[in-house]
Order: structure tokens, then sequence, then C-alpha cells
């Protein structure tokens, strides 16, 4: 027995050699295997320098239990202990791999095959490989085999004697070789199918790369062809069954558990297409309905086994259709969408844990690397790597890649992959999250090196080097194009134009000499100004190309900053707010109007921010008319007034439209809105609110300038349609009606023409050219439309509606709503069409079809030539005019006993129709629906034209614009069309029923 000073002595020792339960290594230190050596400080020493000491006795012990006799514990202990080589191979790969020590536990021989190395089997290639597993004529003995090899690389991994890459490639070449022996066996088993057939295994991912991992499904592609002479219907089948055969040996669980996984899933139709096709097969396959995708994985594609000639053949026959792949059309926005498609699919739980597929992981090096690969590699053959370290570094010396870049991402994949490397060899299974539990990030964090604090410094070494990937994975595709027209230092490889060009068209731009002139605009020169243009471009244009006009965007950037770059607060806020860079990058790129109306008063980018200048909410009509109403009366004249009231409506419109683009793309920030009603709801209410302050600057502005404070009528006005109901949208011209009552004592004509001078100078003032958009003041909705009065008194609209109103007035009177003026004369006015537009009584038969008459001629009449009725947005199937006169007819049915139907505006009615039984859950929906995607489009259309339209537009840029307003990726316009076509006949379907009768 020890004593207690010993005891305590050793305790310590092992404490200070990195043991963490030293109780129980103390016990199997003093235990009968190690009763030899149990002093020797050497063994200490080299247990204390392993990944986890603990672990590494546990299996030197177990190995020692297993050996098959006392001589062979003897022969061991003596070569442990006399040679160090040995020593710190086996000790490193038992204190790495508890996987590894049950194999060695289980074939207790086997760390014979560490002992000695020849030059040859430091860096083994498949020659090697393929002589270890020679002998294995089952399953089982190549499973045995293979973990043979493996704990070879294992101990030169942990040992530091070859490094990530080497170690990576070595894994490859083992797949290599047991695939070869996999499909030795099958072939051995199946002898009559072997002869019929030419059979290639073609690798791809990882394996294809020369990169594999530790444990990692092998991906393949499996070509056949016909021996000579045989049936090429029963040459497939047998190279079927030899190809399924082989996948099984790989991949099932025997006593000496599976090697791994052989997925053949990125073959032509994935798991839906047969397993093995001939060449032409596929060639046919590729050249039609292939998608980026597949392009992109076939970067990676070698033959390793079977038929190799064959394999070569193929891969000749695909290399020119993977280099054309960045010609395709949205090439770049596919890629970047898998990418972001893979990151939406990892659990919550799992995001921050997730070391190759999370923001920041091994697969954003591998994404951004391929990317550059594919669309410069058709015109550099050095590029064409599949090898990810490889072609980062032809990338950097070709200039295609910044060589500080390169550097750092170099640095960080690597630690990236020997982590996911070191998760992996510990259980020998295929994971990729870094572990929770404290004592495996210890172990980890010690086989990295870190030895001092091992799981603080795994920890911040880790996001350290995410970090690095995160911000250079999008702007490794984009800081080249600067370098490309910057001055560079010397020794710098600078991006030739022409490859700089080949990237601009791959991002989807229209006119790349354009955008490089623009570029060097922005970024030449030494000044302060370039510098942070340097800095922020690489990102800004990432976001250009992600919108369906990258041209539009950065050209409408270099025109604010020309116009803004002196102001030092315009880089700055780019710089340092992190919303409004993105937020500009969006505005710029989705359209016309919102440039537009940037421009014309560029300071505007304030509201872009976060700060306390910034802010992209809608203000209300209160504040809005204080504002307006303060600005006028400090103007001089009811010119520089109505000037002023233009200018907050222009600064307000472009803050409703960035509000809306931001929201409708989405940005870091801010997830897109999902509820499409919201933003319709948003854009109607605040474009309304805005109008109706607006007029109401102007009604202070002209009264004061023509009488002072008081005109000699009360005046108010009325919105009507859209206006009326919060629904305008960014083209809507402001219909109104007009109404007014002479003050006590005014004589009636000296009333009206102070009332219509009013009106007659408002909207001369709301039309004047200037650099605000004018306000069209339309009054044709009035009793008698253009053919009577401008303005009317109370009394005249009295009276003219008691005798002379017709049935379509009464409809729109359903929208009427005071906006502006005399507050007490606009009620008074609304409880004078009350009783017309709520009619006690309802409608009679008459009346429903007189309405119905209506509208199937205006149908038929005001249907623009020549457009598709399917698609007008107006007029067509389902669009606004088949939902707004259904609604409006369940209004003046019941209105007048449904509070909740007296309101101006249409969802709110048809909501409360649906609440109160007159039509179901599922039609209001899809009334809803259809309501709503139709008001989307026309603003949409709007927004990129910069003019109103109520049908998509023609032009194909233009189009997918409006696509990517609408939620619709690159290449999805047709289903966007679909899409609305399907909507509106479902609610042509609904109206028919309900407004028709049918």
């Amino acid at each position: 027995m020890t004593g207690p000073g010993r005891r305590s002595s050793t305790f310590t020792r092992l404490l200070r050699h990195g043991f963490t339960d030293a109780s129980a290594a103390e016990r199997l230190l003093d235990g009968a295997e190690l009763s030899p050596v149990r002093n020797d400080p050497v063994l200490l020493e080299a247990l204390g320098r392993t990944a986890d000491p603990d672990l590494a006795l546990q299996g030197l012990v177990r190995l020692l239990e297993a050996q098959p006799g006392a001589s062979a514990r003897r022969e061991l202990l003596d070569t442990v202990i006399a040679a160090k080589p040995l020593r710190d191979r086996l000790l490193g790969v038992l204190g790495a791999s508890a996987a590894l020590a049950d194999h060695l536990a289980r074939h207790p021989r086997d760390w014979e095959a560490l002992v000695t190395y020849e030059p040859r089997d430091l860096h083994p290639g498949v020659e090697e490989f393929e002589r270890g597993l020679a002998e294995a004529d089952d399953p089982v003995s190549l499973r045995v085999a293979y973990r043979r090899c493996l704990l070879s690389i294992a101990a030169r991994d942990v040992c530091g004697t070859t490094d990530l890459a080497e170690t990576a490639a070595e894994l490859a070449d083992l797949a290599t070789a047991t695939l070869r022996s996999a499909l030795g066996l099958a072939r051995a088993a199946a002898s009559d199918d072997a002869a019929l057939c030419r059979l290639a295994v073609i690798a791809m991912g990882k394996c294809g790369g020369h990169e594999l991992n530790y444990v990692s499904d092998v991906d393949v592609i499996f070509v056949g062809e016909a021996a000579d002479g045989a049936d090429e219907g029963k040459a497939l089948r047998a190279a079927t069954k030899l190809a399924a055969h082989m996948m099984r040996i790989c991949s099932e669980t025997t006593v000496e558990g599976s090697i791994w996984p052989v997925d053949a899933n990125l073959r032509p139709e994935g798991r839906n297409g047969p397993l093995v096709r001939t060449l032409s097969s596929h060639l046919a396959y590729y050249q039609r309905w292939a998608k980026t995708w597949e392009f992109q994985a076939l970067l990676k594609a070698r033959p390793v086994a079977g038929d190799l000639a064959l394999g070569a053949e193929y891969v000749d026959a695909v290399a020119p259709l993977v280099w054309q792949a960045a010609e395709r059309e949205n090439f770049v926005a596919d890629v970047q969408k898998m990418r972001r498609r893979v990151v939406e699919n990892i659990p919550v739980a799992e995001v921050e844990r997730e070391l190759k597929l999370g923001p920041g992981g091994l697969r954003d090096v591998e994404f951004a690397v391929q990317l550059l690969q594919l669309v410069h590699g058709r015109a550099d053959a050095s590029l064409r790597s599949g090898t990810t370290l490889d072609a980062l570094q032809a990338l950097a010396a070709g200039g295609y890649v910044g060589r500080t870049d390169a550097v750092q991402l170099d640095e960080a994949y690597r630690f990236l992959r020997t982590m996911e490397h070191r998760i992996q060899l510990y259980r020998l299974r295929r994971t990729h999250l870094v572990p929770e539990v404290e004592g495996d990030q210890r172990r980890l964090g010690r086989s990295l090196g870190l030895r001092t604090d091992p799981v603080t410094e795994l920890n911040r070494e880790w996001k350290r080097h995410a970090a690095v990937v995160r911000r250079l994975h999008e702007k490794l595709f984009y800081r080249p194009l600067l370098d490309a027209v910057a001055q560079l230092p010397s020794g710098e490889v600078r991006l030739s134009t022409e490859a700089a060009r080949e990237r601009l068209v791959a991002l989807g731009y229209a006119d790349p000499a354009a955008a490089l002139r623009h570029l060097e605009a922005l970024a030449s020169g030494v000044t302060r100004k370039a510098a942070i243009q340097r800095t922020l471009l690489p990102v800004l244009l990432g976001w250009f190309a992600d919108s369906a006009d990258p041209d539009a965007g950065l050209l409408n950037f270099r025109k604010v900053s020309d116009a803004l770059g002196r102001t030092p607060w315009y880089l700055r806020l780019l710089r340092d707010e992190g919303a409004a860079a993105e937020n500009l990058a969006r505005v710029l790129s989705a359209g016309r109007l919102a440039p537009d109306l940037l421009m014309r008063a560029p300071e505007a980018v304030a509201l872009l921010g976060d700060g306390d200048a910034g802010g992209l909410a809608p203000r209300g009509r209160v504040h809005l008319e204080q504002e307006i109403l303060a600005a006028v009366g400090r103007a001089e004249g009811a010119a520089q007034g109505v000037t002023a009231a233009r200018g907050v409506r222009r600064r307000e419109l472009f803050r409703t439209a960035a509000a809306d683009i931001v929201a409708s793309y989405g940005t870091e920030a801010q997830p897109v809105e999902a509820d499409q009603g919201a933003l319709v709801d948003l854009v109607g209410g605040a474009v309304s609110d805005i109008t109706a302050a607006t007029l109401a600057g102007t009604l202070r502005a002209v009264v004061r300038e023509g009488w002072g404070d008081t005109l000699p009528t009360r005046f108010a006005i009325i919105g009507m349609g859209r206006f009326g109901g919060h629904e305008l949208g960014y083209g809507s011209d402001a219909d109104v009606l007009f109404v007014h009552e002479p003050r006590d004592g005014v004589d009636e004509h000296e009333a009206g023409r102070a009332a219509n001078a009013v009106v007659s100078e408002m909207r001369r003032l709301l039309q004047v050219p200037s650099a605000d958009p004018p306000l069209l003041v339309d009054a044709d909705l009035r009793p008698e439309g253009k053919s009577g009065p401008l303005v009317r008194t109370l009394k005249s609209y009295e009276a003219y509606y008691r005798r002379w109103s017709l049935g379509w007035e009464s409809q729109a009177l359903l929208r009427a709503e005071p906006v502006a003026g005399d507050e007490e004369l606009g009620r008074r006015f609304v409880e004078l069409i009350d009783p017309l537009r709520y009619p006690r009584a309802g409608l009679g038969d008459d009346a429903v079809r007189e309405i119905r008459r209506l509208k199937a001629r205006m149908e038929s009449e005001r249907m623009p030539r020549g457009a598709d009725p399917k698609l007008h947005t107006k007029l067509g199937p389902g669009g606004l005019s088949d939902v707004e006169w259904t609604v409006q007819l369940l209004q003046l049915r019941y209105g007048a006993g449904e509070a909740g139907l007296r309101t101006t505006r249409t969802r709110g009615a048809l909501a409360a129709a649906r609440a109160c039984g007159l039509l179901s859950e599922e039609d209001a929906a899809t009334l809803d629906e259809a309501w709503v995607l139709a008001t989307r489009v026309r603003n949409a259309v709007m927004l990129v034209r910069g003019r109103a339209g109520d049908t998509f537009p023609s032009d194909p840029r233009e189009l997918a614009a409006v696509g990517r307003y609408l939620g619709y990726g690159p290449g999805h316009v047709g289903d966007m069309l679909d899409d609305y076509r399907r909507t509106g006949r479902r609610a042509r379907g609904v109206v028919d029923s309900l407004f028709y009768g049918a």
C-alpha cells in the first residue's frame, strides 16, 4: 500500500500534469498492469502532453489488459517507455479518441502499426492504403483493416507530423482505397454481373476534393457502360447491383461497426433517379435539366474506383458544363440562395454550436471559394482545383482574392476544420456541433494546443475565427472589384479588367464597364472619403446584387455620394449605424421612385439610420399637420408655404417607400414582413395621412394670403375613393369633394367666389413644377361630374342628393370622409350623406341590377386594348374592382343595420361582413388575399417604374424587380404571374357568387 504522504505527492503530480480525476488515475497507476513503470517520470510526462490524460491512461490500461500474455504486456510497456515516437503516437491517439482506444482493445496487436515509420509511411497515398487493406476478404475484415489504417492517420495528425490539409488528403486516399476494396468484394461476389459492365465510381464532395473528414458521408456518382458485346439494359442492371452492394459493404453495421455511409444522392434526379446511368444519360441530364447547385457540386468530381478510364471520360465530358455554369441566369443569386437555405434549416437550438453550416462556419468559406472558381475558372484553368485550400491559394495568386483576405481565411478554415476533426475523432461519429460539456471542450482545446485555460481559449479562438469568416466570406467576392480600379501597393496582384467584368456580369450587372467607372469614381484616391467608401462598397455591392437592378443601385449610390460625400455625417452614418447602409442599398436598387424622391433632397438619407434622426416608422396625421402648419405659419406667402408643405410630403413619401421596401426585401436586422396586408395598410394609411396633412397646409396657406385668418365661408375637403378609404397608393390622385357654407352675414355669391378661388389656387400651387412631386387633386366624383360646379354649399349638396342622386353616387359616397378644413362642416356633410350610402331599407332588386350592369359595362369598356385581363389589377378577375364592388354592395344593402359595415376602408368592411355572417370566413380570406395582392402589385409597379400602372411591366428587368418586391427570388417571375392568376381566379369565383348571384 502506498502511504498517505506518497499518495498526496502522486495526487499533486497528476493534477499538475493535467489529470482531472487524479484519484482514479492514481488507482490505475497503482494497478498490476502498470506496476513495472508506475514510478517512471517519462510515462507521466507523456500522458500529460495528451489531449485528455485521464482518457489516455484508461486506454493504455485497457490495451495492456487485452494483451494475450505477460510477455506481450512487457513488450508493449518496454516499447512505450523506450521509444519516444511510439509513445507520443500511441498515447496521443488514446488521449484523443475513445473510439480508436476501443479498436485497440479489440485488436490488441494493432498498436504495432505505430512502432516504426519508413519514410514512405510518413505521407502514404492510395497505393500504400491499398496494401494495408489487401488482406480484407469480407466486410468485417475490411472494417478492421480500415481502422488500422485510420489509426496511423490519427497518430500522425495528433502528433503534428501532418497538417490539416495532409490529414484530409490521407483520409480521402484511404476512402479511395476502401471504395476500391469494397467494389472488389462486390465483384467477387457477383462475377457474372462484373463481366457484363464497366462501372466507374466518381467521388464527389470532400472525398472528391481530396479533403475528407474523419467521419463523413462519402458522396459518389456511378457511371456505367456495357462491356463489349453486352446488352446495355442488362449491363446497367448488373452495374446497379454491384454499386448497391459496394455501398452496403461500406455502410452497413457489423460486429466491427460501419465504415461510413456511401451517399449517391448527388446523382441526376437525386434519390428519385437511377443509381447508375450511362455517360450519355448523364450528359443529357446536365445539358437540359441540371440546376446551378449541381454544377457547383461537380467542381469536386474525381474518378476513384472501378473503371478509371470511364471515370476520366465522365470528368472530361462534364468539365465544360461546369465552367459555363456562371453564365446561367441568376447564377450568383442561386448559389447565395442555397447557402441561405442551408442556414435557415439549422435547428435554432444548434445554430450557435454549428461548426460547419452556421454563420461563420466552414460552408461559408467553401461556398465563397466555389463561387469565385465558377465565375473565373472558365478563363483561368489554374483555379480548377477541387480542394478548398488549394483553390483559395490559386485565387489569391491570380488576384481574384486579396492576399491578406486569403491568408486570414486560410488560417480560419484550417482552425475550424481541425476543430471538426478533433470533435469527430473522439467517438468517430459524424457531427459538426461544438460540444457543450466542459470536459469535452477541455479535451478539444488541449488537442489544439491550448493548454493554459483550454475551455476559455478554445471559445475565444473559435469565435475569433468564425467572426473572420463571417466578415470575409461575402466581401471576398466584391473587394477585388475595388482593387481593380484602385492604386495597390507594390507586390499586390490586381484583378484584371476582364476578370472584373466577368465577376460583375455574374452578379447581374448589365453594363459592367459603367459599373467599373462608378467604382473607380467612388473608391479611387487617398482621401478619407475614398477610404471609407472602400470599406463600405464590398458589402454594398453584395446588397445591390441581391436586387433585380444592380446597375441602378450602384449608379444611384454614386449620385447620392456625389451629393453628400463632403457632408461629415453621411459616410459616418453608413459606416457606424448598422441598419443605414443596408437600408440605403435596398432602397437605391429597388426601382425608380424612392431614389428619385431621395435625389431631390439627399439629406433624407438620414431617415435610414437607427439613431435619433432616423426611423422609418410613418408619422401620424396629427404630427404631420403640426409640422406643415408651423412651416406655413413661418412662410412669406402662399407659394412659399405650399413649397414647404410639398417638401414635407416628399420626405414622408420617401420614408414610407423606404419602410415598404425594407420590410418587403428584408435585411439582416429586420426579416421580411410576413403579413402582406400589414404592408398594404402601412402604405395606404401613411400616404393618405401625408396627403391630408398636405391639403390642410395648402388650404391654410391660400386662405392666409388671400383673406387673412378667416375665409368668408366655412370650407371643408372630403376625401373620396382610395383617399377617403385610407388606401392611397404611391401614384394615386387625391379624389375629393369641396363643400362650403357662407358665414353669417356673407353674401352667398361672395362666399362662392372665395371658395372657388381657394380651390383653384390650391390645385395650381400643388402642381407647380418643382423638385417635389405634384399632388393632383381630382374632383370628378362631385355631383354632375365634370359638368357640375367645382364647389357646392352644403345646402346645394342636400338639394342635389335629394332630387337627382344616382345609384353610383351613393356607392361612391361609401368612401367619403372629411380630411381637411372645417371639422364641424365635415361632420355635417357626413350626417347628410349617411342615409344615402346606408339606406334604411337596403337596396331594391332594381338598384342591385343597375349596380351589376354598371360594373359589367365598366369591365368591358375600360379594359385597355391589348392588356391581358387576367393580369389587370384593377379590372381583371379578382382585381380591385371585383373585391371593392362586392364589399360595397354588402355595405349598401346591410350598412344601416350593421354598424361594423359603416366604414370607408375595404378591408375593415370585409372583416365586418365576415363577422356578421354575410360571407364565410373562407370567402372573406379569398377576397382579402386578392385585394391585398392587387394593391401590392400596383405599389410595386409605381416603386419600380416611377409611374403608376395597373398591369405588370413588360420589361424583363422591371418585371423581375416587381417579383423581388413581392418575395419571388430570381428566376421565379413565371411563378409570380401564375400565383397572381390563380389568386384572381379564386376571388372571381367568390365575386360571381356574392356579387352577381351566380
